[in-house]
């Protein structure tokens, strides 16, 4: 028992020993400061903000059809280009025009009627000129025959009282006076009862009013029925590409205008004349942003090619999401970033390093972005360029004071003040201090191994796998 013991205890300081011994041949990683001699160059220096957006159209419009029916005509599918006024859906206009030959014989039917109370209207009028005329002619011919009677009346009764007539030939011309008057108030009556026709032909004009407006009424219901046949034709509002198609040959859609649910949605064209990208800017950084700023965008489906834009809207209002508040910005894509062309010979002044890449609109440039997108967005907040440009590494601060270290031309070095402006984070700009062909010392922090010691080799990449096995 007590061999067994004294075994696993030489076991344990052999395995022990041979960990310490992997440990001390494995070389740490260790963190050596590299500083070489760079030039001074003027270069190009930008100070931007980054941010994610997604693609979206100038216009989008959902196709709805005012009216109901069964889809008969699709002439276009997904990403079909169409043109303003180009027939997009057509739908079986048989109930439409059914309706419209109904409307149309109701328009009819109110037509004649109104010409039946205009000619009823125009017969009572005609009438009412003739009763008129005769009555009055009568009654100017009984009242001469009254004033006749009367006289005869009275010349027989003189003659009567002369003993020169009978009292028979007296009480016959007083009798006739007598029946003259009663002829004369009928014939003043039938005058009164004229009035009434007159009453009878005002109820006509209103009959003939109403007839008017009924023609109206039935014409309206002819328009609107000739109005839904029409649009059963659907026809593009706009020069456009199908974004999306809903519905097939053969389904059955709703009215946009009668159903509640606003009727189904046939197509959406979007006009894709203007590109644009809607960016979220976080709320530190929206106070850089301005419209009318540069943007480059990048997406994920063109790797390796840039594409330049301008902001053209920003949000008033952020949008709170888990406690960070994001702006809307809105930025029209212009073109694709192209480098120039390989077959211009490049120039060797420095001037023409920093010249600007050529902004390439139209094929194949911005109509590369397709709607929905994500893309990658660097607001361009300031731009400089024929500038002097330092990397970040080569700058110290002490008490405020940016330094830089200067290799003269007896190799000694000088630490010199200097006024910076603006960074990328990569490289400084120098405003004062320092001009373009000095020489300064840059620090840059490499990985190093206890193998090289101060030996400084060429530099490992970090993330490279630790141990003896590793070439360096």
């Amino acid at each position: 028992m007590r061999s067994v013991i004294i075994l696993i205890i030489v076991l344990a300081l052999a395995v022990g020993a041979w960990f310490a011994w992997r440990a001390w041949r494995a070389p740490a990683a260790v963190v050596a400061a590299v500083v070489t001699t760079q030039v001074v160059e003027r270069g190009i220096i930008q100070r931007s903000v980054a941010a994610t957006g997604r693609v979206v159209s100038n216009l989008d419009v959902d196709i709805k059809c005012k009216a109901s029916g069964v889809v008969v005509k699709l002439p276009f599918d997904i990403s079909d280009m169409v043109k303003r006024g180009d027939l997009v859906v057509q739908l079986d206009p048989i109930d439409e025009k059914r309706a419209v030959a109904k409307a149309q014989a109701t328009v009819d039917a109110s037509l004649a009627r109104l010409e039946q109370a205009k000619r009823n209207g125009e017969i009572a009028k005609a009438n009412l000129i003739t009763a008129t005329g005769r009555a009055r002619a009568a009654l100017m011919s009984i009242e001469v025959r009254v004033r006749d009677a009367r006289s005869r009346a009275a010349r027989m009764t003189e003659l009567l009282k002369s003993h020169l007539a009978s009292q028979e030939d007296a009480d016959t011309a007083l009798t006739t006076a007598e029946q003259g008057e009663a002829d004369l108030a009928t014939a003043r009556v039938a005058i009164e009862e004229l009035k009434a026709q007159e009453l009878a032909i005002a109820l006509k004009e209103q009959d003939l009013r109403l007839a008017e407006t009924a023609v109206v009424s039935d014409q309206i219901a002819l328009d609107n029925a000739q109005q839904r046949l029409t649009e059963t034709t659907v026809l593009a509002p706009m020069d456009g590409v199908v974004a999306t198609r809903t519905v097939q040959i053969g389904t059955i859609i709703s009215s946009g205008i009668t159903n509640v649910g606003g009727g189904t949605a046939a197509l959406t064209i979007s006009d894709l004349s203007r590109i644009f990208v809607l960016a979220a800017i976080d709320e530190s950084d929206i106070g850089q942003v301005r419209i009318g700023q540069d943007v480059r965008v990048t997406a994920d489906a063109f790797a390796g090619r840039r594409f330049t834009g301008k902001v053209v809207r920003i949000a008033t209002r952020g949008v709170n999401t888990s406690n960070v508040v994001t702006f809307e910005v809105k930025l029209e894509v212009l073109g694709e970033e192209r480098p120039p062309s390989a077959d211009k010979k490049p120039a060797d002044s420095d001037s023409a390093k920093t010249e600007k890449p050529p902004v390439v609109s139209g094929p194949p440039g911005k109509i590369l972005l397709k709607p929905e997108m994500t893309t990658n967005v660097e607001v361009i907040v300031e731009f400089k360029e024929d500038v002097v440009v330092v990397p970040a590494e080569a700058i110290t601060r002490r008490k405020g004071t940016a330094l830089v270290q200067v290799v003269k031309e007896d190799a000694s070095v000088e630490e010199r003040s200097v006024k910076t402006g603006i960074s990328d984070n990569v490289s400084l700009e120098i405003i004062e201090g320092l001009m373009a062909g000095e020489k300064i010392q840059v620090k840059r922090n490499e990985p190093a191994s206890q193998w090289r010691g101060g030996n400084q080799g060429p530099p490992r990449m970090m993330g490279m796998p630790l141990g003896g096995g590793g070439k360096h």
